[in-house]
């Protein structure tokens, strides 16, 4: 049976990270997803396993579709799995949220949410057992975050989907882990939010981690069927104060 991953935002960060693990994993075929075309084929060019970049734009229903029909196509075309889901697409604004232009908040949440949701439905019916499925999530979704609202709430959805799907496919064999890492400081995501920062909110991140630390723990958390992973001390002591504190205290305390 032909063995596929398919990686969204995998044209830089923590989307390229994870390609370049599965790399290793000898998979058949590894699909590419994200907006620039030009990164996908040069990430594809240094990886050994054959794959198939599709420059796609998320936010936009055709594009779902899009890759809706090839999945179909693929599964006509003969035996075939998906062996991992990777949800890396994503973005944030740092901000207050009435500062922030709303066509991007409606962006964020539709890149975020709705088809971090789309494609894990869609790529469902082409799994089994063994499968695993990642949604990148944040610990910004144990709470509530002035100045990261629709980030975080955008976040929180995704925990609580991915721990409810989880639920539901524990008798077939496919795993589901939401990934819940502090701020990551080797990708493009902190430059971009920091677009909207007019007030220096968050000016600096002690504790950031890396792309590859990340990878390397939640890969290994998903195999072992970990539902939330907390990849770095950051986001592991976050985890637990959330889980401890009223989310109305921690809320003033961020601000």
């Amino acid at each position: 049976m032909k063995q596929i991953a398919i990686i969204t935002g995998a044209s830089s960060g923590l989307g390229a990270g994870f390609a370049q693990f599965l790399d290793k994993e000898g998979l058949n075929e590894i699909w590419l997803v994200a907006r620039r075309e030009g990164k996908l084929t040069k990430l594809a060019e240094k990886l050994e396993t054959d794959c198939r970049y599709l420059s796609l734009d998320l936010t936009v229903e055709a594009s779902l579709d899009e890759l809706d029909d090839l999945l179909q196509k693929e599964g006509r075309a003969g035996d075939f799995q998906v062996a991992y889901l990777i949800n890396a697409a994503g973005f944030g604004c740092i901000g207050l949220s009435r500062e922030c232009p709303r066509m991007k908040l409606q962006q964020m949440v539709d890149l975020n949410c709705r088809a971090a949701l789309a494609i894990t439905e869609m790529c469902i019916t082409h799994m089994g057992k063994g499968s695993h499925i990642l949604q990148i999530a944040s610990c910004s979704a144990f709470q509530p975050i002035p100045n990261l609202a629709v980030y975080a709430a955008s976040k929180a959805f995704l925990l609580s989907y991915s721990r409810s799907l989880s639920v539901e496919l524990q008798d077939s064999g496919i795993t589901v882990t939401a990934v819940c890492p502090f701020w990551i400081k080797d990708t493009e995501f902190v430059t971009r939010a920091r677009e909207t920062d007019k007030h220096n909110a968050y000016f600096d991140m002690p504790g950031a981690t890396k792309v590859d630390r990340v990878v390397r723990k939640s890969m290994a958390a998903a195999k072992r069927g970990t539902v939330v992973c907390t990849p770095d001390p950051v986001s592991f002591m976050h985890r637990i104060l959330a889980s401890l504190l009223p989310h109305w205290l921690l809320s003033r305390i961020c601000k």
